[in-house]
């Protein structure tokens, strides 16, 4: 009993040496319970055939028949399958590359250098889609800079790569990952600082050189971060990035980069199907939460960190 009073005690100190931080959760909490929580209370629509007029006690109950119409979709499979090609690519390669990156800034010496490419990196994560869509669809544009410099350089013909279903999905990627990659640069650097640095010492003196230090001990020592990275990825299985596909699709490109979020915006927001894209939603979280679910649970269970 004594020692239950006395935990309490401390859980109470240690909440008010800290009441400056959780001050400052208080308009995360507030935004979170606005736009996260209070609408999930429309996810009934998804079980309705619901009409705006009659509001969401008159609406008719239909059970998982709009879950049924979906899945019988034409156009859903192919949405599903780019959404997980596109997904997957993007989460890979939006942890490689920045490993890549960071290990490799992680042996300048020049820390102006370092600094300066930091802060090359990180200046896309900065703009919105609306900015960088403009940019990337300049770039690639049949009389952009990709065509007019550089395959002009090398004695080829242009090519229209933005209705082009063999590269836009390719550059949709690439894109992405250019966009994300400084922010996840930097949290891995951030791991790759918290290495013990005996450990360094350790290797020297065994005659590892920098190659091997990397292999042996900075990437064992930063794989806690990479798969937390993963697990947060893995969230977003069914996200492809909807506002950059909205801004930089075209009709040419849909068989390749159609993805379930335009699909619910179709429905919902042009042919007033509403209860039909709040189960395409429903579906969408439901398949998240099986992926990070369990994916968390194992890297807690595997290596004992978690991010809560």
């Amino acid at each position: 009993m004594a020692q239950l009073k006395t935990k309490k005690k401390n859980k109470k100190k240690s909440l008010y040496r800290s009441r400056e931080l959780h001050a400052m959760l208080i308009p995360a909490m507030i935004f979170t319970t606005i736009f996260a929580y209070l609408p999930i209370f429309g996810l009934v629509m998804a079980f309705q055939d619901f009409k705006p007029l009659m509001g969401f006690k008159e609406s008719p109950f239909v059970g998982l028949k709009q879950f049924r119409y979906i899945f019988t979709m034409p156009s859903f499979q192919k949405a599903f399958e780019n959404t997980m090609i596109i997904s997957f690519f993007k989460i890979v390669l939006s942890i490689m590359v920045p490993l890549v990156l960071s290990l490799m800034l992680n042996e300048v010496t020049k820390s102006w250098f370092k600094r300066s490419v930091q802060t090359i990196v990180f200046i896309p994560y900065f703009f919105s889609w609306a900015i960088l869509a403009g940019m990337v669809l300049e770039i690639f544009a049949y009389d952009g800079f990709i065509n007019n410099t550089l395959l002009h350089l090398i004695g080829r013909e242009p090519t229209a790569f933005l209705v082009s279903n063999k590269y836009f999905r390719t550059i949709i990627i690439g894109s992405d990952v250019w966009k994300g990659m400084g922010y996840n640069t930097v949290l891995l650097l951030a791991a790759i600082t918290n290495v013990d640095q005996t450990l360094y010492e350790a290797a020297q003196v065994d005659g590892a050189g920098k190659w091997k230090q990397a292999l042996n001990v900075t990437l064992p020592s930063i794989l806690p971060m990479v798969a937390v990275l993963t697990v947060l990825g893995l969230g977003n299985i069914l996200n492809a990035g909807f506002e950059q596909v909205l801004i930089m699709y075209n009709p040419t490109v849909e068989k390749t980069v159609d993805i379930l979020d335009t699909l619910v915006y179709r429905l919902g927001m042009t042919s007033h199907q509403y209860s039909a894209a709040a189960a395409m939603g429903l579906f969408k979280s439901v398949i998240s939460l099986i992926f990070v679910g369990p994916s968390y649970w194992i890297l807690y269970k595997k290596s004992d960190y978690r991010v809560f």
